[in-house]
C-alpha cells in the first residue's frame, strides 16, 4: 500500500490550484479582444467602395466591412485632425483641453496631457500591449507624445502632415529618428505587420493604432517620387494646392487598402483575427478629391461632410453580425468606452467620459437617441444634432435641417419648426458653458477663394 503523506497531499493540491490559476488566467487573457483600430486622414465618408465611391475598388476594407458592420451615421469628433484626435484619445469633447482647441495644432507649445488618462494608458492597466503607428499630432516631445500618453512603442511622425517619400526629418522610431526609405503607406503597413507579429508570441491582449496619413496632401501615389521631389524643392510646399488628381487620390487610397490587406491577412495567419475587434474609420469628413456624397461641405466645415465619416467595425466569433449596417449615431469619443467596456476596463473616475459605450449596439442592440455638439472656430461655426434634428451656425447665419431626411442640408426649417430650433440652441448654449471657452492665440484653419475655387468670395488665406 502507498503512503500518502498529508504534506505530499497538500502540495499537490496546491499544484492543482496552481494550474487551475494560470489557466483562468489564460482564459481570462483570451477572452480580451485585441484592438486594431485603423484611422485614415483626411478621407470624406464615401471614398471607399462599400459606402459608394465608384472610381476604384478598395477591396480589403470591403472584405473587412463584409466580414462586420457599416456605421451609417458615424461622425468625427472635429472637422480637423488634432481636435478628433483628442476626443478620441480622451474619450471627451476636446473643448475640455487646450490641445482640443487647436484646429489643427501648428506651432504652439500646446499638447496632450501626459497626466490625462487615455484609451492606451488605460488599457495598459488591465495588461494590454500598446502600439501606435503613424500620425501623432497632440503635441511634440519633451513635455508630450505618444510615449508619454500610454503607448510602449511608436512609429511615425508627431506633426500634421509629412511627405511620403521625403521623410527622412519627420519619421520616428520611438525617440529615435528613423532613416528607413519607402512610401510611407507602405512603412506604416510594414510596421503593423511586424508589431503583430511580436503581440502574437506574447500572447498577451494589445491594442495597435494604425493611424495613416493616407489620403492627407502631398498628392503622392507610390511611385510619384519626382512629385515629392518637386513639392519639396525649395520655395515649393508640400500643401500643394497645384497638385493632385482624382487618378492620384485612388493611388494613395489604394496603396492604403493594400497596407490593411496586409494587416489582416496576418492576424489571420497568427490566428488572431477571431478574438481581434478591428476598426476603419477616418478623422474628419473629406478635402479635395474626396467623395462626400450625399453629403455638402469639407474638411473644415460644419456641414455634414465635414463630420461625416466611414466607420467599420469587424468582430468574428458572432459577436458583431457580418455584412450589417448600423443607424446608431456615434462619434469618435466613444470608442474609448466601447473598447473598455469589451476589455474589462473602466474609465477613469476623475475624468468622466463625454462618449457612449456602443458595445451592445455593435452586438445588434436597438439604437440610442443621442445629443452631439460640436464648434469651430473658423467661420464662427456651431452645430448640435439631437435626433434627427440639426442647429447649424456658419458667421451670422443659422440653420435648422432635418439631416435624415435633408442629407444635403438644403431645407433651412428653422421659421417652419421655430419651437425645435429655440430648443437645440438653447441646449447648445448650455453645453458650450461647461467647456474651455474660444482662446483667441489658437490656430484654426479654412479655404479660401485663392485655394479652392469653389470658395469663391471667402476670404483668401495667406499661404
Amino acid at each position: 500500500m502507498t503512503h500518502v503523506s498529508r504534506r505530499n497531499v497538500l502540495l499537490a493540491g496546491a499544484g492543482a490550484l496552481t494550474l487551475t490559476a494560470r489557466a483562468q488566467s489564460a482564459r481570462a487573457a483570451e477572452a480580451r479582444p485585441n484592438i486594431v483600430y485603423i484611422m485614415a486622414d483626411d478621407m470624406g465618408y464615401a471614398d471607399v467602395s462599400c459606402y459608394g465611391r465608384r472610381e476604384y475598388t478598395t477591396t480589403n476594407i470591403d472584405k473587412l466591412a463584409k466580414g462586420g458592420m457599416r456605421f451609417l451615421q458615424a461622425y468625427a469628433n472635429s472637422a480637423v485632425c488634432s481636435a478628433t484626435r483628442t476626443g478620441l484619445i480622451t474619450g471627451r469633447y476636446q473643448y475640455r483641453l487646450a490641445i482640443g482647441l487647436e484646429e489643427p495644432l501648428t506651432n504652439r507649445d500646446v499638447g496632450l496631457p501626459p497626466e490625462m488618462p487615455t484609451l492606451p494608458s488605460l488599457l495598459k492597466k488591465i495588461g494590454y500591449q500598446t502600439a501606435l503607428v503613424g500620425k501623432w499630432h497632440l503635441g511634440a516631445p519633451p513635455k508630450y507624445g505618444p510615449l508619454k500618453s500610454g503607448y510602449d512603442r511608436y512609429y511615425g511622425f508627431l506633426g500634421g502632415s509629412s511627405d511620403y517619400f521625403s521623410h527622412d526629418a519627420t519619421l520616428l522610431d520611438g525617440d529615435e529618428k528613423s532613416h528607413d526609405a519607402g512610401y510611407l503607406t507602405q512603412l506604416f503597413g510594414d510596421r503593423a505587420v511586424s508589431l503583430i507579429n511580436d503581440f502574437a508570441r506574447t500572447r498577451e491582449p494589445f491594442l495597435l493604432s494604425l493611424h495613416f496619413n493616407a489620403p492627407h496632401w502631398p498628392w503622392e501615389g507610390p511611385g510619384d517620387e519626382a512629385e515629392s521631389r518637386r513639392v519639396t524643392a525649395p520655395g515649393s510646399s508640400i500643401t500643394d494646392f497645384d497638385g493632385g488628381s482624382l487618378a492620384t487620390y485612388a493611388r494613395m487610397v489604394l496603396a492604403m487598402d493594400d497596407a490593411i490587406g496586409r494587416v489582416l491577412a496576418t492576424l489571420d495567419a497568427r490566428g488572431l483575427a477571431n478574438n481581434t475587434i478591428v476598426i476603419f474609420t477616418s478623422d474628419n469628413g473629406g478635402e479635395r478629391f474626396s467623395d462626400r456624397w450625399p453629403f455638402s461641405g469639407m474638411k473644415m466645415d460644419l456641414l455634414e461632410g465635414g463630420l461625416r465619416i466611414p466607420a467599420i467595425v469587424r468582430w468574428p466569433g458572432g459577436r458583431v453580425r457580418a455584412n450589417s449596417t448600423s443607424d446608431q449615431v456615434m462619434i469618435s469619443m466613444d470608442w474609448l468606452p466601447t473598447f473598455l467596456a469589451a476589455a474589462g476596463g473602466a474609465p477613469d473616475p476623475a475624468y468622466p467620459l463625454d462618449g457612449m459605450s456602443i458595445l451592445a449596439q455593435l452586438r445588434g442592440g436597438a439604437t440610442i437617441p443621442r445629443k452631439l455638439f460640436w464648434r469651430y472656430k473658423n467661420n464662427s461655426q456651431e452645430a448640435h444634432r439631437d435626433g434627427d434634428w440639426k442647429y447649424l451656425k456658419i458667421l451670422d447665419q443659422t440653420f435648422l435641417f432635418n439631416v435624415a431626411d435633408d442629407p444635403l442640408e438644403r431645407a433651412n426649417m428653422k421659421t417652419r419648426r421655430r419651437d425645435i430650433y429655440d430648443r437645440l440652441v438653447a441646449d447648445y448654449r448650455a453645453w458650450e458653458e461647461a467647456m474651455l471657452p474660444i482662446d483667441p492665440l489658437s490656430n484654426t484653419g479654412g479655404f479660401g477663394a485663392n485655394e479652392l475655387a469653389d470658395h469663391f468670395g471667402a476670404p483668401v488665406r495667406a499661404r
